[in-house]
């Protein structure tokens, strides 16, 4: 199971928030799956439906990890108007073997969940928060 610390959590939401309408998205980085560092990075789609980290930003934080002796134990991303729920896009690019968050906007409390997704197969995963 993936540990959090309450500060990780609310840094995602304030990231998503301040991207909105976009989606946001990072990286989770850390050791023995719980999670040292999150990686902001840039939404090169700048869309509200999908998200695309550039090459290089992903080779420089890969990098970065493997420097740190830490591994990619997740990523994120936002739905500003839906449910934390994987799309059919975010199962098509689900291609890492890590846990899958997603930061939902849609209503008043935001919301956390995460998954495994593995040939566009979801599984909801518990996660939990320090």
């Amino acid at each position: 199971m993936v540990v959090l610390t309450k500060q990780q959590t609310g840094e995602m939401i304030a990231h998503a928030k301040a991207e909105a309408p976009a989606e946001a998205c990072g990286l989770m980085a850390g050791v023995d799956n719980k999670v040292v560092k999150l990686y902001q990075t840039t939404n090169e789609a700048k869309s509200d439906k999908h998200y695309l980290v550039s090459p290089k930003e992903q080779f420089d934080i890969f990098k970065q990890i493997r420097k740190d002796d830490m591994e990619l134990l997740g990523i994120y991303h936002s739905h500003v108007a839906s449910p934390p729920y994987p799309s059919a896009t975010d199962c098509e690019m689900a291609v890492y073997d890590v846990h899958y968050f997603i930061v939902s906007l849609q209503d008043d409390e935001q919301s956390i969940k995460a998954y495994k997704i593995k040939d566009k197969e979801i599984e909801e995963k518990d996660f939990q928060v320090e």
